[in-house]
């Protein structure tokens, strides 16, 4: 079989995806054919900075553009140079050019200062596509996908809809292919009854209506949030559906930090990508880490098997 071609979108060069991409170089060839979205010129101006070789295999999709690299700083030169790699790699992967697209981390402040529109990857997937892109982030032990993202806290509530909910919970189903997914309520406690709030009615209504055209209780929930992640709980699901953003993140990110991807679900191409930042406090010093990289490299793999 041809190994697999993966398109790597090279992230902020201020931030440390251009470290992990580089070390991690020699294992990730070993399991898939990377393409890196950046120019020759760039590329050696990052490996200066990190005073390593270049490899002699690393091959490069050319992506337009020059600015001077400032380790660890927000600017406008550095973001819009990530949104023009990440852009190449989609475009990549949708003329069936490479089988699957793994991004490295993005800055939104940088993208907002260049005049991006988007927060951040998967709002751009959605626009490009006209799909409705699920977030979904973990590892093999615990995946959690977001029904909002990045909105304010206080906009969550009035997006519960049964209509919306059946709809993410189908396409959740249908791109997981998961046998049993745990929901978690909105409220404390679930609700209570009614005595915490009521939207849990409105996920119960959605829950009940998929399980039913599904003919099998593939949906459980909703769950009492603060004890989804229980151990006991966790033993018995791999797949969990939050209602907000730091509701799934907060624990997946205290139990699987370092291991643990971003998915973008319900696309025309497969993104797989690491979940961290940029973390721009440690850029250039050789401390960051590889292991989510090689993970969102090998999931991208997998999910172009399927």
């Amino acid at each position: 079989m041809c190994a697999k071609k993966v398109a790597i979108s090279i992230g902020d060069l201020n931030g440390v995806g251009i470290e992990i991409a580089l070390k991690a170089h020699n294992t990730i060839k070993n399991i898939c054919d990377p393409l890196y979205c950046i120019n020759d010129t760039m590329l050696e101006q990052a490996a200066s900075h990190l005073h390593v070789t270049i490899p002699k295999d690393f091959a490069v999709l050319h992506v337009n553009g020059f600015f001077t690299i400032q380790p660890g700083s927000i600017c406008a030169s550095s973001g819009l140079y990530s949104y023009l790699s990440f852009l190449k790699a989609v475009q990549t992967a949708e003329q069936k050019k490479v089988d699957a697209v793994v991004t490295l981390p993005i800055h939104k402040e940088a993208w907002m200062r260049a005049g991006i529109a988007y927060k951040g990857h998967t709002d751009m997937l959605r626009d490009y596509f006209n799909r409705d892109a699920i977030m979904m982030l973990g590892c093999d032990a615990m995946y959690v996908a977001l029904f909002t993202e990045h909105i304010p806290l206080k906009e969550v509530a009035k997006s519960l809809n049964v209509q919306r909910l059946s709809t993410f919970f189908k396409d959740t189903i249908q791109t997981t292919r998961a046998e049993k997914i745990a929901v978690l309520g909105l409220n404390p406690h679930a609700g209570d009854h009614g005595v915490l709030g009521d939207e849990e009615t409105i996920i119960t209504r959605a829950i009940t209506a998929v399980n039913s055209e599904y003919s099998t209780d593939i949906l459980q929930g909703p769950l009492v949030p603060d004890i989804a992640f229980t151990p006991h709980t966790r033993s018995q699901f791999t797949h969990f559906i939050a209602m907000y953003h730091d509701q799934g993140l907060a624990p997946l990110k205290a139990l699987y930090f370092d291991e643990s991807i971003n998915v973008s679900l319900n696309l025309p191409i497969i993104r797989t990508s690491v979940d961290h930042g940029t973390a721009f406090d440690i850029a250039y010093k050789h401390r960051a880490k590889e292991q989510s990289y090689l993970n969102a490299v090998k999931a991208a793999i997998n999910y172009s098997l399927l």
